[in-house]
């Protein structure tokens, strides 16, 4: 009887030894990152109005069309234009042989006047309507440019060598200018470059710098990584229920077009990297041991605040070991200094046992 009570009290000690799973400090390389959301834009964006009102009467090209510099691609109703222009352009005939008519009187009054026969009041009124009549045909001339600008406005063209990505108008469409331009097309000037317009908080924004490199995915290719630059940091900050951030422009190369504008990208801004160094998990961090005999206090620094450490056994024990550490990449962290070796074994956590039923644990052998 003695006997199975010793060994059912030895079984049950074994029992409750914690067990510790177990990662290995390992060496490579590490990224500190900043994370953020954006949206892919063209570099350039041209918006496309018209500065006449009209009716729409042909449309040369549609969404992803490519166009060039100075290309029609829309045409207003140009006849009201054309009429308007005539009409300018009479009025500047008439108002030159109005000119021509008051420089002859303008000159036969100086003729009579200078010998005596009319008053200088007659002279004067003959000067004045001479210059009235040079002044009216400058007035009409202008009008006249006026009137050929109105007709070359009807014929709207793309300002900017590239790639329709936005069309709002339709053929019998009538667009009114009088108030605000109206928006007829959108032209991304060249997709094969591209910008991530990025919103980085305040928090981080500190640690990103001009020319950093950026890794980022979109939705559309989940498995494909893109590359890019931090080409820009806008100081303007933008609140937004009392959260601030600051726009980070990424430069990107798209030359297989596979990206669009619109398109959402999770971003990963690299603001600091280290080659070969010796790496822990970040989970050997969160360990702490449960209270127990034998375990080594930890050491405390000046001041007593502790200093970043980890966990080991020795012989079956944890022992805790203080370190220095770099960068982080959110999984694992930088070692700079402390009592470790690659490819020693750390604690990262406690095995978490499965409770055994008390009806065949605590049940010893039956007496008859």
């Amino acid at each position: 009887m003695a006997l199975v009570i010793l060994l059912f009290v030895s079984f049950r000690g074994k029992g409750n030894t914690p067990e510790y799973r177990l990662e290995s400090v390992t060496r490579g390389d590490i990224a500190a990152t900043v994370t953020a959301t954006g949206s892919l834009n063209a570099v350039t964006t041209v918006l496309v109005g018209t500065q006449v009102s009209g009716t729409i009467r042909d449309i040369y090209v549609d969404f992803n069309f490519p166009v060039k510099k100075g290309q029609v691609i829309a045409q207003i109703d140009p006849d009201m234009f054309e009429a308007q222009a005539e009409q300018a352009r009479a009025n500047v005939m008439k108002a030159d042989a109005q000119l021509r008519d008051a420089e002859r009187s303008h000159k036969r009054n100086q003729e009579l006047f200078s010998r005596n026969l009319i008053p200088r009041s007659d002279l004067d009124t003959a000067e004045t309507n001479f210059e009235s009549a040079r002044a009216g045909l400058e007035q009409a001339k202008a009008a006249l440019r006026l009137a050929d600008t109105n007709l070359r406005y009807t014929r709207i063209t793309s300002p900017v060598d590239g790639v329709v990505i936005s069309r709002n108008v339709d053929v019998g469409q009538t667009v009114a200018a009088s108030f605000q331009t109206p928006t007829l097309f959108m032209i991304a000037q060249d997709l094969a470059r591209m910008q991530v317009d990025t919103s980085v908080a305040e928090a981080d924004i500190g640690t990103v710098k001009v020319g950093r490199p950026v890794d980022f995915s979109v939705d559309a290719y989940p498995d494909v990584t893109f590359k890019g630059k931090v080409s820009q940091i806008r100081r303007a900050p933008i609140t937004v229920q009392n959260v601030v951030t600051y726009n980070v422009v990424v430069l990107v190369n798209n030359r297989d077009l596979r990206l669009m504008p619109g398109m959402t990208a999770n971003v990963s801004i690299i603001v600091n990297a280290k080659q070969n160094v010796l790496k822990v998990p970040n989970a050997a961090f969160r360990f702490r041991p449960a209270e127990k005999a034998g375990m080594q206090a930890a050491p405390a620094s000046l001041g007593g605040k502790r200093e970043p450490g980890i966990w080991v056994l020795d012989k079956g024990k944890p022992r805790r070991i203080a370190l220095t550490i770099g960068i982080s990449d959110g999984v694992e962290s930088e070692v700079l200094s402390g009592d470790l070796q690659e490819g020693q074994e750390i604690i990262v956590d406690t095995v978490k046992k499965t409770a055994t039923p008390r009806s065949q644990t605590s049940r010893g052998p039956r007496m008859f």
